[in-house]
C-alpha cells in the first residue's frame, strides 16, 4: 500500500522523505484545510526532493466555489506547478449547493495534463457522494482524496468502501482524514492500494509571544507543526508486515 503525505512546509516535506513516504501532497496552512503553497516553497521541495510531489491547488480557505478572477488564479498556479516539475495536480471546484462543477473541475483537469489529477476532499462537503463519484469518474478523473465523508477516514469506511466497489477501478479511491499507525491496517485490510496521512506532530514556540497576529479565537499560532519522521516510519511499518 502507498503512503501519501500532506506537507505543508519544507521540513514536513523532507521529513517524508527521510521517513520513506512513497509520495508528497504539498501545501500550505494545514488548520484551515490546506492552501497552494508559495512559489519559493514549491521551488525549494521540487529542487531538492526525489520522491513525487502533488501539489495542492486552493486559492483561499472556506468553501470551494470561485470567482472568476480566483479561478484564474488556480489555473495560473497549475501552469507554474508544472513549469516547476511537479508530479501530479490536487483540486476541485464545487457548485454553490455543494455538488461538483463538472465544468470547472475539467478545466483545472484538461490544463493539468499530463500530470495526474486529484480531486480533494471538497467531495466530502457534496450532498450524494455516489452521484459525485459518477461525475468524477465521467471526467476521468484519476484519483480521490476523502475521508468518507466523516470527520475522519475510519468513522467514514463503511463509506469508502461502497466508493471502492462502486468505482470499480476507474478512480483511485485515496482515503485521507485522521489515519495513523493505530489504524492504518483498517485500509490495507479493506483492499485501498493507497493511503493519505499528514503524521504531525506539534511543536510550541518558545518563548511564548506577548501577542498574537490575528484576532481569531480558532488559532493557536503557539504551536507549529511538522511531519514527523517517527510517526510517518510507524505507519508504513503497520501495514508492511
Amino acid at each position: 500500500m502507498l503512503l501519501e503525505i500532506c506537507a505543508s512546509n519544507y521540513q514536513s516535506a523532507l521529513n517524508a522523505e527521510i521517513a520513506g513516504a512513497h509520495r508528497i501532497e504539498l501545501c500550505t496552512e494545514l488548520a484551515v484545510g490546506g492552501l497552494t503553497p508559495s512559489y519559493g516553497l514549491l521551488k525549494q521541495v521540487l529542487d531538492n526532493l526525489k520522491i513525487p510531489v502533488f501539489v495542492l491547488i486552493r486559492p483561499r480557505s472556506g468553501n470551494f466555489t470561485y470567482t472568476d478572477e480566483e479561478f484564474a488564479i488556480m489555473k495560473r498556479d497549475i501552469v507554474l506547478c508544472k513549469e516547476l516539475g511537479s508530479a501530479g495536480i490536487v483540486s476541485g471546484v464545487l457548485n454553490k449547493d455543494q455538488t461538483i462543477d463538472s465544468e470547472r473541475t475539467k478545466q483545472l483537469m484538461e490544463l493539468s495534463k499530463p500530470l495526474p489529477f486529484t480531486f480533494h476532499r471538497a467531495f466530502d462537503w457534496t450532498p450524494n457522494p455516489f452521484e459525485a463519484l459518477k461525475i468524477l469518474i465521467d471526467l476521468d478523473i484519476e484519483r480521490l482524496l476523502t475521508s468518507g465523508q466523516e470527520a475522519s477516514a475510519d468513522k467514514g469506511i463503511e463509506l469508502l468502501k461502497q466508493l471502492k466497489a462502486k468505482a470499480n477501478h476507474k478512480i483511485t479511491i485515496l482515503p485521507g482524514g485522521g489515519i495513523n499507525a493505530q489504524n492504518a491496517i483498517l485500509f490495507k485490510d479493506s483492499g485501498f492500494s493507497e493511503i493519505h496521512a499528514s503524521a504531525t506532530r506539534l511543536i510550541s514556540i518558545q518563548p511564548q509571544p506577548r501577542i498574537a497576529m490575528n484576532s481569531s479565537k480558532f488559532f493557536d499560532e503557539t504551536l507549529e507543526v511538522a511531519s514527523d519522521v517517527g510517526k510517518i516510519r510507524a505507519i508504513l511499518s503497520s501495514f508492511s508486515l
